[in-house]
Formats: structure tokens, sequence, C-alpha cells
């Protein structure tokens, strides 16, 4: 059998050439003789019946089949360069990536500064972070399809091997846009004042358990978003009202873009956690999982392992 008409090494030649300019300066950054490199390029030309290299002077060019080559070729460097490294970090027992999820319910700013924290020690893990709401949010741990849960709501789901660690307890408040006819009542409002009117709802991103609802009025007129940020930014655009984590709106209540509602009803706060697979023991599961807990540390109450 025939080897492959293109190589690694040919490949590196070209790469070396191109960025060197000359053959001899390629070969020096090799640790090759010059006449090694103008023989695999010679090679690779007769084999592939095509010019790569045209003398400008001092310098050797790519001809535009050469560029094309190199471009593609490039490619499959970086390709093989990343192959190795996730097999050197998989070989030292991390993980060469790590899926992470986060409810709708959390500030993503946080969640961002401890993945920069990460990556800048562990630059070969590659992350994957995505959103979920509510049930979700769990529903994606259960079914394996991340490895890290940031801020799910309780109840904790009672199967086996969840670990889950609370994080950070949420107090909602009912808000409505600073123009928005609720936000005149003075009194405490009731469920059936909200009634009259339209409520923001977040949907359920789950798919295979049965949806989470939380703070819905059955009685008023809904409109569904995707996520928390829509539906706070649904409630500044005066489309209706909603109960949200205070700490998620202040600083639109700050602005007076938000007006809170006292309510009749006393809301209990949600208890949010971080969760993972208990027989998920990987380095780089441990260093994130550490991380978090350290930004969240401050509100960190209980911990609860089934």
């Amino acid at each position: 059998m025939k080897g492959p008409l293109l190589t690694l090494e040919a490949l590196l030649v070209l790469d070396a050439i191109d960025n060197r300019g000359s053959f001899a300066a390629a070969a020096e950054q090799l640790n090759k003789v010059p006449s090694a490199l103008s023989y695999i390029v010679q090679k690779l030309e007769e084999q592939l019946s095509v010019t790569l290299f045209v003398r400008q002077g001092r310098r050797s060019v790519l001809t535009p089949a050469g560029q094309h080559l190199l471009l593609e070729g490039r490619k499959v460097l970086e390709a093989v360069s990343k192959i190795t490294e996730q097999t050197q970090t998989l070989a030292h027992g991390w993980e060469p990536s790590i899926k992470v999820a986060f409810d709708s319910i959390m500030a993503i700013e946080p969640i961002m500064q401890c993945l920069q924290l990460f990556l800048q020690e562990h630059p070969n893990v590659e992350i994957d972070l995505c959103e979920h709401v509510m049930n979700g949010s769990w529903e994606a741990l259960v079914e394996n399809k991340v490895d890290l849960l940031i801020g799910a709501p309780s109840p904790v789901p009672t199967q086996a091997g969840i670990s889950a660690i609370k994080i950070s307890e949420h107090s909602n408040v009912l808000v409505a846009a600073k123009g928005h006819e609720l936000s005149h009542i003075t009194r405490a409002i009731t469920y059936n004042d909200i009634a009259d009117y339209r409520t923001v709802i977040v949907h359920d991103s789950s798919k295979n358990t049965v949806p989470m609802s939380l703070n819905i009025i059955d009685q008023s007129r809904h409109f569904y978003v995707a996520s928390v940020a829509h539906k706070i930014e649904a409630i500044v655009a005066g489309i209706g009202v909603g109960f949200l984590p205070k700490d998620r709106v202040l600083p639109y209540l700050i602005s007076g873009e938000l007006v809170a509602l006292t309510t009749e009803q006393v809301h209990q706060n949600t208890d949010l956690f971080l969760a993972w697979k208990t027989v998920n023991k990987g380095k780089g599961l441990s260093r994130l999982r550490a991380l978090m807990l350290a930004q969240y540390s401050a509100t960190q109450t209980s911990s609860i392992k089934i």
C-alpha cells in the first residue's frame, strides 16, 4: 500500500518555509539541513503534480495552490496539536472538556469570573456552557448532559448519585415597570389585583420531566419567555409584571426602571444548589467546583448528599 501523499512532516515544512521566507531559515527552525526540506517539497510537488513555491528574490513564496494547501493543512496541524494536548491532559487525570449548566435564575457575571480563573489555570480543558430553567437544570444533570450544575432550585432530585451543596438563597420580589398601573398602588397588592394584568413567566426548560411552576398567577394573562434575563427585559418594557430574585433586579430598582411592589402574600426564599454526579471524580470538575464554592461561600449554608 502506498503511503499518504500528504504527511504531517510535509505540512510542518511548508508552514516553516512560509513563516521564515526561505528553505535555509526554515531548516534552521526545524533543525534539519536545507536539502532535506527541498527533498520533502520536491517529492510532494511530484506526487500532487503541482508547484508549491516560486522564487521572488531571496524569498520562497507559495503559489496559489501552495497557499490553499497550507491554509487547509494548518487546520490539520491545529487539530493534531489539540488532540495531543487533550491526550496528555486526560493522562494526568484532567478531563479534556467539562460541560457546565447554570440555571437562568443565576447572574452570569460571577460564573464567568470563575470560569476565567479556571481557564487561566488549565487552558487545555474545554468548557461547554449552557443555560437551563428550573427542572430543566436538574434534568440535564440526571441525564448526564452536563457535568456541573450551578444554581438549580430546590428540591434536589431524590435519585441516588447526586451531590448538591446550597450556594445561594434568593428572595423573590414582585416588580413592575415604573409606568405600570400597579406601580401606583400604595397598599399591599393581592393576587386578585395582579390577576387583572399580564404576568411574565419563564418557561421550564425540562423536556422529559414534569415542568416546575413558580409564582404563577393563574387568573392573569401570561407572556412566556425563555430566560430570567428575557423576563427582566419584558417587565422593563412594560409587557407585564412578575416575581424576580431581588439581587437580579436591584440595579433596575436603583435606576428607577422597575418598582418593587409590596404584596400581602409572604413568599419563601428560593434555595439554589451547586450539583454534580458523585461518581464523577475528574480533577477538572473538582477544581472548578472548588472555585465555584469559593465564589458563593458567603451564602453557602448547608450541604446535601443523596
